[in-house]
């Protein structure tokens, strides 16, 4: 008998034959969040990933590259040269900085040496203020969002949901889910607030629309 059939004939006895039934679980929790109309949607989104202490950039569609450098100016100063920066390989060309390479799956600790990474979301979640990343070409691998001082991250309206329901709804469950709430931030056990030991210290969210 292996270790595991061990544990688990344990488990068994343990048990007992006479156990009761399964209950069903119940599945009465919300399914859609309190803020369907778009404009407080956004505006919910805009104040909770403030909350986290994340900067938001709001503009129109078609000024989303002008923003991301925007950004950028303010992240890294704008003395910033292009090749401080990476961009997610499927990002519209539109947004990305001119001269700035496209991650091209180079060695994941080669990307902790650029200054910024931008990349768009699959999804973001206003009541938590949350931006979800599903490893997409416009959203790039895990790593891009997590070694780069500096990340901006650029979202449409239109991928904006009220809820988590919601938003796990609208992703593929099996892609790699990276989900970002503010800047990477943790405490000591005196409570004392440190950024970017876990991933960027800086996010900045272009919001379009």
């Amino acid at each position: 008998m292996s270790a595991r059939e061990e544990v688990l004939a344990r488990i068994q006895t343990a048990l007992g034959e006479d156990r009761a039934p399964v209950p069903e679980v119940v599945r009465d929790y919300r399914r859609a969040g309190d803020s369907p109309a778009d404009a407080a949607r956004l505006d919910l989104l805009v104040d909770r990933v403030e909350d986290y202490r994340a900067t938001v950039l709001r503009c129109a569609p078609d000024d989303v590259g002008t923003t991301v450098r925007a950004a950028l100016d303010r992240g890294l100063g704008e003395g910033w040269a292009a090749a401080d920066v990476v961009v997610a390989p499927g990002l519209d060309a539109a947004w990305r900085p001119a001269g700035c390479d496209v991650d091209d799956d180079r060695p994941a600790v080669q990307l902790a040496d650029r200054a910024a990474a931008v990349t768009a979301v699959a999804v973001a979640i206003a009541e938590t203020g949350t931006l979800v990343l599903d490893g997409s070409p416009a959203c790039g691998r895990r790593a891009l969002s997590l070694l780069p001082d500096c990340l901006v991250c650029v979202v449409t309206a239109d991928q904006v949901v009220a809820g988590v329901p919601e938003g796990i709804a609208a992703l593929d469950p099996v892609r790699p889910l990276t989900m970002i709430s503010g800047p990477s931030a943790t405490s000591d056990i005196e409570l004392q607030r440190v950024e970017g030991v876990h991933g960027p210290r800086q996010l900045f969210v272009v919001l379009a629309g």
